[in-house]
Protein backbone atom coordinates (compact mmCIF):
# COMPACT_ATOMS: atom_id res chain seq x y z
CA UNK A 1 0.00 0.00 0.00
CA UNK A 2 1.04 3.73 -1.06
CA UNK A 3 2.17 5.30 2.08
CA UNK A 4 -0.21 8.00 3.50
CA UNK A 5 1.29 11.87 2.70
CA UNK A 6 2.42 10.14 -0.67
CA UNK A 7 2.68 12.31 -3.94
CA UNK A 8 0.07 10.90 -6.40
CA UNK A 9 -0.40 12.24 -10.07
CA UNK A 10 -3.50 10.87 -12.01
CA UNK A 11 -3.13 11.53 -15.64
CA UNK A 12 -5.80 10.80 -18.26
CA UNK A 13 -8.73 11.91 -20.06
CA UNK A 14 -12.34 12.18 -19.57
CA UNK A 15 -12.70 8.73 -18.29
CA UNK A 16 -10.75 10.29 -15.54
CA UNK A 17 -11.36 13.36 -15.23
CA UNK A 18 -15.18 12.89 -14.58
CA UNK A 19 -17.22 15.88 -16.12
CA UNK A 20 -20.53 16.23 -14.91
CA UNK A 21 -19.77 14.53 -11.84
CA UNK A 22 -20.35 17.72 -9.14
CA UNK A 23 -18.34 19.23 -8.12
CA UNK A 24 -16.23 20.01 -10.69
CA UNK A 25 -13.37 21.70 -9.69
CA UNK A 26 -11.50 22.84 -12.80
CA UNK A 27 -13.92 23.34 -15.42
CA UNK A 28 -12.39 23.79 -18.86
CA UNK A 29 -10.72 20.34 -18.11
CA UNK A 30 -14.21 18.83 -16.99
CA UNK A 31 -12.73 17.84 -13.82
CA UNK A 32 -14.47 16.19 -10.80
CA UNK A 33 -13.55 16.86 -7.17
CA UNK A 34 -15.10 13.38 -6.93
CA UNK A 35 -13.52 11.37 -10.05
CA UNK A 36 -11.62 7.89 -9.31
CA UNK A 37 -8.28 9.93 -8.26
CA UNK A 38 -10.00 12.45 -5.58
CA UNK A 39 -11.53 9.11 -3.79
CA UNK A 40 -8.71 7.18 -4.06
CA UNK A 41 -6.57 10.18 -2.48
CA UNK A 42 -9.33 10.70 0.26
CA UNK A 43 -8.95 7.34 1.11
CA UNK A 44 -5.68 6.74 1.18
CA UNK A 45 -4.32 10.43 2.52
CA UNK A 46 -2.18 10.92 -0.59
CA UNK A 47 -1.24 14.57 -1.88
CA UNK A 48 -3.44 14.39 -4.98
CA UNK A 49 -2.14 16.52 -8.38
CA UNK A 50 -4.41 15.67 -10.72
CA UNK A 51 -3.81 16.57 -13.77
CA UNK A 52 -6.34 14.79 -16.10
CA UNK A 53 -8.39 16.61 -19.14
CA UNK A 54 -11.76 15.85 -20.88
CA UNK A 55 -10.52 15.32 -24.53
CA UNK A 56 -7.11 14.25 -23.88
CA UNK A 57 -5.41 11.58 -26.36
CA UNK A 58 -2.20 9.94 -25.76
CA UNK A 59 -0.50 12.74 -26.88
CA UNK A 60 -1.60 15.40 -24.29
CA UNK A 61 0.28 12.94 -22.07
CA UNK A 62 3.44 12.43 -23.72
CA UNK A 63 4.17 16.12 -25.25
CA UNK A 64 1.34 18.09 -26.51
CA UNK A 65 -0.30 20.80 -24.78
CA UNK A 66 -3.80 20.51 -24.52
CA UNK A 67 -5.53 24.61 -24.66
CA UNK A 68 -3.24 26.16 -22.05
CA UNK A 69 -2.17 23.14 -19.71
CA UNK A 70 1.21 21.40 -20.42
CA UNK A 71 1.78 17.95 -21.31
CA UNK A 72 0.75 15.71 -18.60
CA UNK A 73 4.04 13.93 -17.82
CA UNK A 74 5.13 17.30 -16.79
CA UNK A 75 2.96 16.88 -13.57
CA UNK A 76 5.55 14.21 -12.49
CA UNK A 77 8.29 14.10 -9.73
CA UNK A 78 11.13 11.76 -8.69
CA UNK A 79 9.00 11.62 -5.48
CA UNK A 80 5.81 10.25 -6.80
CA UNK A 81 4.59 7.66 -5.29
CA UNK A 82 1.52 6.40 -7.65
CA UNK A 83 1.09 7.27 -10.97
CA UNK A 84 -2.18 6.45 -12.66
CA UNK A 85 -3.78 6.72 -16.34
CA UNK A 86 -6.44 6.01 -18.10
CA UNK A 87 -6.34 7.15 -21.73
CA UNK A 88 -6.37 5.94 -25.56
CA UNK A 89 -9.92 6.18 -26.11
CA UNK A 90 -10.09 9.60 -28.08
CA UNK A 91 -6.70 8.49 -30.14
CA UNK A 92 -9.68 5.96 -31.38
CA UNK A 93 -12.67 8.26 -31.83
CA UNK A 94 -14.27 5.76 -29.34
CA UNK A 95 -16.64 8.08 -26.91
CA UNK A 96 -16.58 10.38 -30.12
CA UNK A 97 -17.75 7.81 -32.94
CA UNK A 98 -20.76 6.52 -30.10
CA UNK A 99 -22.31 9.86 -29.42
CA UNK A 100 -21.88 10.76 -33.90
CA UNK A 101 -23.70 7.56 -34.12
CA UNK A 102 -26.41 7.87 -31.76
CA UNK A 103 -26.98 12.05 -32.28
CA UNK A 104 -26.95 11.10 -36.52
CA UNK A 105 -29.29 8.17 -35.66
CA UNK A 106 -31.74 10.55 -33.27
CA UNK A 107 -31.60 12.98 -35.66
CA UNK A 108 -32.41 10.69 -38.64
CA UNK A 109 -36.03 9.58 -36.85
CA UNK A 110 -37.66 13.03 -37.81
CA UNK A 111 -35.47 12.99 -41.52
CA UNK A 112 -37.69 9.87 -42.33
CA UNK A 113 -40.35 12.81 -42.84
CA UNK A 114 -38.11 13.45 -46.09
CA UNK A 115 -37.49 10.52 -47.00
CA UNK A 116 -36.02 7.01 -45.81
CA UNK A 117 -32.81 8.02 -48.32
CA UNK A 118 -32.19 11.44 -46.49
CA UNK A 119 -32.38 9.30 -43.13
CA UNK A 120 -30.40 7.00 -44.43
CA UNK A 121 -27.83 9.24 -45.32
CA UNK A 122 -27.51 10.90 -42.04
CA UNK A 123 -26.96 7.65 -40.43
CA UNK A 124 -23.88 6.83 -42.81
CA UNK A 125 -21.89 9.30 -41.69
CA UNK A 126 -20.08 7.73 -39.15
CA UNK A 127 -17.34 4.41 -39.61
CA UNK A 128 -17.62 2.13 -36.23
CA UNK A 129 -14.51 -0.10 -37.46
CA UNK A 130 -11.25 0.37 -36.80
CA UNK A 131 -7.84 -1.76 -38.03
CA UNK A 132 -5.40 -3.70 -36.15
CA UNK A 133 -3.13 -1.08 -36.67
CA UNK A 134 -5.18 1.72 -34.41
CA UNK A 135 -5.65 -0.60 -31.43
CA UNK A 136 -1.69 -1.03 -32.16
CA UNK A 137 -0.88 2.25 -31.87
CA UNK A 138 -2.78 2.82 -28.48
CA UNK A 139 -0.77 -0.29 -27.26
CA UNK A 140 2.59 1.34 -28.27
CA UNK A 141 1.22 4.78 -26.76
CA UNK A 142 0.09 3.55 -23.74
CA UNK A 143 3.45 1.75 -23.25
CA UNK A 144 5.73 4.97 -24.18
CA UNK A 145 3.52 7.17 -21.34
CA UNK A 146 4.50 4.25 -19.07
CA UNK A 147 8.18 3.77 -19.86
CA UNK A 148 7.99 7.73 -19.62
CA UNK A 149 6.89 7.96 -16.35
CA UNK A 150 8.83 5.53 -15.08
CA UNK A 151 11.99 7.76 -16.20
CA UNK A 152 10.41 10.58 -14.51
CA UNK A 153 9.10 8.50 -11.39
CA UNK A 154 11.68 5.54 -10.80
CA UNK A 155 10.27 4.95 -7.23
CA UNK A 156 6.22 5.02 -8.35
CA UNK A 157 3.82 2.42 -8.29
CA UNK A 158 2.04 2.99 -12.01
CA UNK A 159 -1.61 1.45 -13.06
CA UNK A 160 -3.00 1.87 -16.60
CA UNK A 161 -7.38 2.08 -15.69
CA UNK A 162 -8.62 1.34 -18.49
CA UNK A 163 -12.83 2.33 -19.32
CA UNK A 164 -15.53 1.11 -17.92
CA UNK A 165 -18.20 -0.58 -20.17
CA UNK A 166 -20.46 1.48 -21.79
CA UNK A 167 -21.69 -1.82 -23.75
CA UNK A 168 -22.65 -4.65 -21.85
CA UNK A 169 -25.16 -7.90 -21.68
CA UNK A 170 -28.35 -5.66 -20.77
CA UNK A 171 -27.60 -2.78 -23.72
CA UNK A 172 -30.35 -3.18 -26.08
CA UNK A 173 -29.80 -1.61 -29.42
CA UNK A 174 -32.55 0.88 -29.80
CA UNK A 175 -33.96 0.97 -26.76
CA UNK A 176 -31.14 1.77 -24.18
CA UNK A 177 -28.85 3.21 -26.95
CA UNK A 178 -30.13 4.76 -30.75
CA UNK A 179 -28.02 2.65 -32.45
CA UNK A 180 -29.21 -0.74 -34.17
CA UNK A 181 -28.44 -3.94 -34.06
CA UNK A 182 -25.54 -4.09 -36.59
CA UNK A 183 -23.86 -0.44 -35.18
CA UNK A 184 -24.07 -1.74 -31.32
CA UNK A 185 -22.07 -4.31 -31.84
CA UNK A 186 -19.27 -2.73 -33.18
CA UNK A 187 -19.30 -0.57 -29.95
CA UNK A 188 -18.54 -3.27 -28.17
CA UNK A 189 -15.75 -4.27 -30.63
CA UNK A 190 -14.02 -1.02 -30.12
CA UNK A 191 -14.21 -1.25 -26.41
CA UNK A 192 -12.76 -4.67 -26.41
CA UNK A 193 -9.90 -3.46 -29.04
CA UNK A 194 -8.91 -0.52 -26.39
CA UNK A 195 -9.35 -3.00 -23.42
CA UNK A 196 -7.10 -5.42 -25.03
CA UNK A 197 -4.30 -2.55 -26.03
CA UNK A 198 -4.72 -1.54 -22.31
CA UNK A 199 -3.56 -5.18 -21.29
CA UNK A 200 -1.11 -5.82 -23.57
CA UNK A 201 0.82 -2.26 -23.05
CA UNK A 202 0.64 -3.11 -18.75
CA UNK A 203 2.36 -6.26 -19.91
CA UNK A 204 4.98 -5.01 -22.00
CA UNK A 205 5.91 -2.04 -19.97
CA UNK A 206 5.20 -4.11 -16.15
CA UNK A 207 2.76 -1.94 -14.90
CA UNK A 208 -0.23 -2.82 -13.36
CA UNK A 209 -3.45 -3.51 -14.81
CA UNK A 210 -6.86 -2.18 -13.45
CA UNK A 211 -9.07 -3.72 -15.42
CA UNK A 212 -12.57 -1.67 -14.64
CA UNK A 213 -13.75 -2.41 -18.03
CA UNK A 214 -14.11 -6.43 -16.92
CA UNK A 215 -15.05 -5.71 -13.15
CA UNK A 216 -18.05 -3.36 -15.02
CA UNK A 217 -19.55 -5.17 -17.97
CA UNK A 218 -23.14 -5.99 -15.75
CA UNK A 219 -22.94 -2.80 -15.06
CA UNK A 220 -23.28 -1.31 -18.41
CA UNK A 221 -25.98 1.09 -19.78
CA UNK A 222 -29.31 -0.79 -19.81
CA UNK A 223 -27.99 -2.67 -16.24
CA UNK A 224 -30.09 -1.93 -13.49
CA UNK A 225 -27.09 -0.28 -11.67
CA UNK A 226 -25.16 1.18 -14.21
CA UNK A 227 -21.86 2.79 -14.05
CA UNK A 228 -22.20 5.01 -16.60
CA UNK A 229 -24.58 7.29 -19.11
CA UNK A 230 -26.81 6.66 -21.49
CA UNK A 231 -27.07 8.70 -24.42
CA UNK A 232 -29.24 12.65 -24.45
CA UNK A 233 -29.04 15.70 -26.45
CA UNK A 234 -30.21 18.03 -23.44
CA UNK A 235 -27.28 19.72 -21.98
CA UNK A 236 -26.58 19.71 -18.61
CA UNK A 237 -28.18 23.23 -17.93
CA UNK A 238 -31.58 22.30 -19.40
CA UNK A 239 -31.48 18.94 -17.16
CA UNK A 240 -29.18 16.67 -19.07
CA UNK A 241 -25.77 15.20 -18.19
CA UNK A 242 -22.63 14.08 -20.20
CA UNK A 243 -23.49 11.32 -22.06
CA UNK A 244 -21.43 7.84 -22.14
CA UNK A 245 -19.22 8.56 -19.36
CA UNK A 246 -18.53 7.39 -15.73
CA UNK A 247 -21.34 8.47 -13.58
CA UNK A 248 -20.75 8.85 -9.57
CA UNK A 249 -21.34 5.19 -8.61
CA UNK A 250 -18.97 4.15 -11.78
CA UNK A 251 -16.15 6.52 -10.15
CA UNK A 252 -16.34 5.01 -6.79
CA UNK A 253 -16.25 1.95 -8.31
CA UNK A 254 -13.08 2.54 -10.17
CA UNK A 255 -11.48 3.78 -6.90
CA UNK A 256 -12.38 1.05 -4.98
CA UNK A 257 -10.70 -0.89 -7.78
CA UNK A 258 -7.50 0.96 -7.44
CA UNK A 259 -7.25 0.51 -3.87
CA UNK A 260 -8.15 -3.25 -3.92
CA UNK A 261 -5.38 -3.53 -6.43
CA UNK A 262 -2.88 -1.40 -4.27
CA UNK A 263 -3.40 -3.54 -1.10
CA UNK A 264 -2.63 -6.67 -3.40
Amino acid sequence: MIASGSRYVALGSSFAAGPGISPIVDPPAGRSGNNYAHLVAAELGLDLVDVSYSGATTAHLIDTRQDDAPPQLDALTPDTALITITCGGNDLEYVGTFLRGSFLNTIAKPATILGRRVANRIRARVSYLKDDASYQAVTDSLTTVVERARERSPEARILLVDYLSLVGPATRPRLDVPLNEEQLPSIAMMADGLAAAFAKAAAAAGADLVAASAASRDHAIGSAEPWTTGFTMLPPNLGGFVPYHPNAAGMRAVADLIVETLGS
